[in-house]
């Protein structure tokens, strides 16, 4: 028997929002359609600023969450569509799964907090998109693990376990979004496997993206064919990679709160004078170095590298890290059934359906949190 979600994605490199339509059976799925929309610069903008304390920003956060929340009925409408032409009507839909615009993630425990616990904030009006689609929405699926003294932060190795997971060999997978994170799934042996691991490496796409658009005019490195024009910076690259975060152990998770311009332009000041072909090819290395060093040091028993994410088609990043990981056989995970923009998508339906289910989403290695809770609050129809 067939059941089907909708996952919706908006991720810190802030370039759009994508959604895909899910079949699951049991616990196999099927991406029968997918659909994006880029974010109109205006959003875009105000979405980066309230990422730092503003003037009004609690007005404009809840009116860039109703903005939000149009762009994604608006994606839904055209999965809807492509259901229906599939012969899936709008109520066999069980769900949709909306993961928001984190705009502050900061999990840690503050001493000074009575709670013991920090926060993490996903802007989005899920009671607007339930309204605007007529479908059950879930939101809101970090807060509960971080409650629970967690990161919040990767939720999806879990779900890619039940995707990339092997019974034959440990597999990495890294998501190359605004930040990176890795998924370590360990060879699937019954009750003696491992427990999956996963973290968020550091920045991914988001430095490099900001810095291509302020001197090229572009939204992004195409292929990294700008970066690969450049010439490496070391100086730069060790102040780059000499953040404590690097060496902190896991868990762990970061965001744009850590890695914001505001920290690349200290990093930058010595370095006024450098080409900034330089400065780019220099980024993407810092990009390509913090995750290989945390593979080396958390997965260095992998067989193979699966990259997902937006910077699977930066061709030059990818082979940094090849070069890198000389061990690992380095590919995208198109190869194994998902596109790359749609594998965070995906997730979410995955974590949308797990609490319908009342099952679990977070995993306690992977986030530090005191047990496994089911995540998410749902918003009927």
């Amino acid at each position: 028997m067939h059941d089907y979600t909708i996952g919706l994605m908006s991720g810190t490199s802030l370039d759009g929002a994508d959604g895909v339509l899910v079949q699951f059976s049991g616990e196999k799925l099927h991406i029968l359609a997918t659909a994006t929309e880029p974010f109109e610069r205006g959003l875009r903008t105000e979405l980066l600023a309230l990422n730092t304390a503003s003037h009004d920003e609690l007005h404009r956060a809840a009116v860039a969450a109703n903005e939000l929340a149009a762009v994604y009925a608006r994606i839904v409408n055209t999965l809807l569509d492509a259901a229906a032409s599939q012969g899936i009507s709008a109520r066999q839909i069980q769900a949709i799964g909306a993961h928001g615009q984190t705009v502050r993630h900061q999990p840690q425990r503050r001493s000074s907090e009575p709670s013991g616990v920090g926060y993490t904030l996903q802007l989005n009006n899920p009671a607007l998109l339930a309204e605007l689609t007529g479908l059950d929405v879930v939101a809101d699926f970090r807060s509960r693990d971080v409650a629970a003294g967690g990161q919040g932060a990767p939720l999806v190795p879990a779900f890619h376990q039940q995707v990339f997971g092997r019974a034959d060999a440990d597999v990495t997978v890294l998501n190359l979004g605004g930040i990176a994170n890795l998924s370590v799934l360990p060879r699937r042996t019954g009750s003696t496997a491992l427990p999956v691991t996963g973290f968020d490496c550091g920045p991914g796409n988001a430095l490099m993206d900001a810095w291509c658009l302020r001197h090229t005019g572009k939204p992004f490195d195409a292929g990294g064919a700008w970066a690969a024009s450049g010439e490496l910076l070391p100086q730069l690259l060790s102040r780059l990679l000499d953040d404590p975060y690097f060496s902190q152990p896991i868990p762990k998770s970061t965001g744009r709160d850590l890695f914001s311009l505001a920290w690349l332009a200290e990093k930058l000041a010595p370095f006024a004078a450098e080409r900034p072909v330089d400065i780019q090819n220099t980024l993407t290395e810092f990009t390509a170095s913090a995750c290989v060093a945390s593979i080396e040091r958390y997965a260095n028993k992998s067989a193979e590298l699966i990259v997902c994410g937006g910077g699977a088609f930066n061709l030059h990043l990818l082979q940094r890290l090849q070069t890198g990981l000389p061990w690992l056989s380095v590919s995208t995970s198109d190869r194994h059934g998902l596109p790359p923009l749609q594998v965070e998508a995906a997730a979410f339906a995955w974590l949308a359906r797990q609490m319908l289910k009342r099952l679990p989403g977070n995993l306690v290695s992977v986030t530090g949190a005191a047990g496994l809770r089911v995540l998410g609050a749902l918003y009927p129809a």
